[in-house]
C-alpha cells in the first residue's frame, strides 16, 4: 500500500469520525429545551470538509497508479456533498454563539447532515 493510499485511508477516517460528530452532537440537543450549538459541531465540520479535499485532491494521482481500485470520482456528488457542508458551515457559524437556536435550523442542520450520509452511502 502506497503512502498516497495511507493518507487518502486516514483522511476517510478522519472525515467519517467528523460527520458522525456532527451528527452526535446535533442529536444531544433533542431533549434540551433551548437549543444550542455546541461549538464543537463547527469544528466537525472544518474537520470533515479539510479531510474531504484531501481525499478529492489524492485521487488523482491514486488513480495514475492504479486505475482498477482507484476509480475517479463523481464531481458531480462531491460538489453536491460541497455545497452542503458549506450550508453546514454557514448556519453554524451564524448561530452557535446565540444562546438559543431556532427549532427550524437545528433541524435543517439535522437534515443536511443526514443527506450528506445518505448521500455517500447510497450514491
Amino acid at each position: 500500500m502506497s503512502g498516497l493510499a495511507w493518507v487518502s485511508d486516514i483522511a476517510l477516517l478522519i472525515h467519517i469520525l467528523s460527520v458522525i460528530g456532527i451528527m452526535v452532537l446535533l442529536l444531544m440537543q433533542v431533549r434540551k429545551s433551548p437549543r444550542r450549538i455546541h461549538p464543537g459541531v463547527f469544528h466537525s465540520a472544518l474537520t470533515a470538509l479539510v479531510a474531504g479535499l484531501v481525499m478529492v485532491g489524492i485521487r488523482a494521482p491514486l488513480h495514475d497508479q492504479d486505475s482498477n481500485k482507484w476509480p475517479l470520482l463523481n464531481n458531480g456528488l462531491v460538489g453536491v456533498k460541497f455545497l452542503i457542508l458549506l450550508v453546514i458551515l454557514v448556519l453554524v457559524y451564524r448561530n452557535f454563539k446565540k444562546p438559543e437556536v431556532k427549532n427550524s435550523i437545528w433541524a435543517a442542520l439535522v437534515a443536511l447532515t443526514s443527506a450528506n450520509i445518505l448521500i455517500a452511502f447510497f450514491l
